[in-house]
């Protein structure tokens, strides 16, 4: 059996109101950092207690293309720590709010990160743009699936 992992986004910007005025779903690039990021976590593992902080998301306004070697945002705007957990099967789920005055821009751009400055970028997706206002919240969210 051949492990595969993949990755999925979804975004909702909700306007001061609590109304939701966007939403995306979209596919993402595991980058080939971050591959190595998941086996070196199961090595440290294996040998010593380790700590897995893939629970950072990053938005900014590049748009340039995802690709696998990548190893962080175009152009980064905010990251948030987000909560983690994990879902029915072999699912990695990762949530982040950005709220009234955090990452005001143009997004176009998402990534999931090992730390909240630098750090090793595990995916990343460029999606049609969200513009958040200064009073707007952007609620994003990754999943990660291993099959």
């Amino acid at each position: 059996m051949d492990l595969k992992v993949k990755g999925k986004w979804f975004i909702s910007l909700y306007g001061p109101d609590g109304e939701e005025k966007q939403k995306i779903v979209g596919e993402n690039v595991i980058t080939d950092d971050g591959l190595s990021g998941l086996v070196s976590h199961l090595f440290e593992t294996a040998t010593t207690p380790a700590s897995f902080t893939y629970n950072f998301i990053g938005i900014g306004s590049n748009s340039a293309a995802a690709a696998s070697g990548d190893t962080a945002l175009g152009t980064e705007l905010a990251r948030q720590t987000g909560t983690a957990s994990q879902s029915a099967g072999a699912i990695y789920t990762v949530t982040a709010t950005f709220p009234s005055g955090v990452g005001t821009g143009s997004i176009s751009e998402y990534g999931l990160l090992s730390s909240n400055t630098a750090g090793t970028l595990f995916s990343r997706d460029i999606e049609s743009v969200v513009n958040k206002g200064a009073n707007d919240t952007l609620t994003v969210t990754t999943e990660i699936t291993f099959t």
